[in-house]
């Protein structure tokens, strides 16, 4: 990487840019903004086929990407990259795929697609990433707009009933409930992980658990956080929870309670992850490989723990008592393509 810092070495560094040493754990934001628009106001035009999705499964901010084109039925619209879960000193790498190289962009690393962009890029190397094939060229690594426009701008490409992730009429909620999610919770583990004083390590902390405790009064009698269907909100706070007990209790120090401890917080975590999009994304493998692997400083032995017991994830959760619908009018996904499909080792 361009950065020498574990934190922008991280999938969980999503932006690249991510500061980690003697200041506080700061997050910084995207540096290629393009986006892909309907209208391709950007010079990029919405097109099926033109773009590649490059993620890591173990990435919590590029797993938003892969469960939103998933839910959405963007599968034949956008292909799909997953790299090695863990990086060298080149970053993200496609060891995963035969010789090396992605079978569609032709690269050994991502870092090729960034050079294309802009040649001697001095930032980080980050998934996800949306690349032009025909060019080669990176498009965008803005994880915080990618999403949401795959709600909305490849609406004319979403599958017949597919969810509204991010319906007009509750934006201004969604948002809402998202910043402090974001603040607090998706980046607030990593600012414990990350912290390099006890204050600092302390006062993340303190976020966090307090972030998740409103959290769970929020969902004790509603089943999802916004409305009644599942929404960009409840995507983006499952890709932090699937993660917490496996990595944030444990190895970012975030263990005042495991989230299968909270009822409210497992339950709902279990029913997404239960939701066809969801847990058929998560590879447990991948996860625990990259963190406890990449942040020597943290885990200098690099030694990956065999637990936890993930058997849980699969038991009932009675959620559904609640009321909600999933999908709202429209329906689940389809299966996941043969070529997607998460490993036996990766799931519970």
């Amino acid at each position: 990487m361009a950065e020498d810092s574990e934190a922008t070495r991280d999938g969980a560094g999503a932006d690249g840019n991510s500061s980690y040493g003697s200041k506080p754990f700061k997050r910084s934001r995207s540096h290629f903004a393009d986006r892909v628009t309907a209208d391709g106001r950007d010079g990029w035009p919405v097109e099926a086929g033109r773009y590649r999705l490059v993620a890591s499964r173990a990435c919590p901010w590029a797993s938003r990407a892969v469960i939103s084109r998933r839910l959405l039925g963007l599968e034949d619209a956008i292909s799909l990259a997953v790299t090695d879960p863990v990086q060298d000193d080149r970053s993200w790498r496609f060891t995963l795929d035969p010789g090396g190289r992605d079978p569609v962009l032709g690269i050994r690393y991502l870092s090729e697609a960034y050079d294309a962009r802009e040649t001697g890029y001095p930032g980080g190397v980050s998934v996800p990433a949306l690349v032009d094939v025909p060019s080669g060229k990176l498009v965008t690594n803005d994880y915080q707009q990618l999403t949401l426009d795959l709600a909305t701008e490849w609406s004319a490409l979403h599958r017949p009933g597919a969810p509204d992730l991010y319906p007009e009429e509750l934006r201004g909620e969604i948002d809402e409930v998202m910043d402090g999610i974001y603040r607090d919770v998706n980046n607030g583990v990593y600012r414990a992980g990350f912290a390099d004083t006890q204050e600092r390590y302390e006062e993340a902390y303190g976020d966090v658990f307090r972030r998740l405790e409103q959290v769970s009064r929020r969902l004790a009698d509603r089943r999802y956080l916004v409305g009644d269907t599942i929404t960009e909100a409840d995507v983006r706070l499952f890709t932090t929870l699937v993660r917490f007990d496996a990595v944030y209790h444990g190895h970012f120090k975030c263990n005042r309670f495991k989230i299968a401890e909270d009822r409210v917080l497992w339950g709902y975590a279990r029913d997404l992850f239960q939701t066809p999009g969801f847990g058929d994304t998560v590879d447990f493998d991948h996860i625990k490989r990259h963190y406890y692997t990449v942040h020597t400083g943290i885990n200098p032995t690099r030694i990956v723990p065999l637990g936890p017991d993930l058997s849980g994830w699969l038991s009932p959760h009675h959620r559904e008592e609640l009321g909600g619908r999933p999908f709202g009018d429209g329906t689940p996904p389809g299966p996941v393509p043969v070529d997607e499909a998460v490993p036996e080792t990766g799931r519970p």
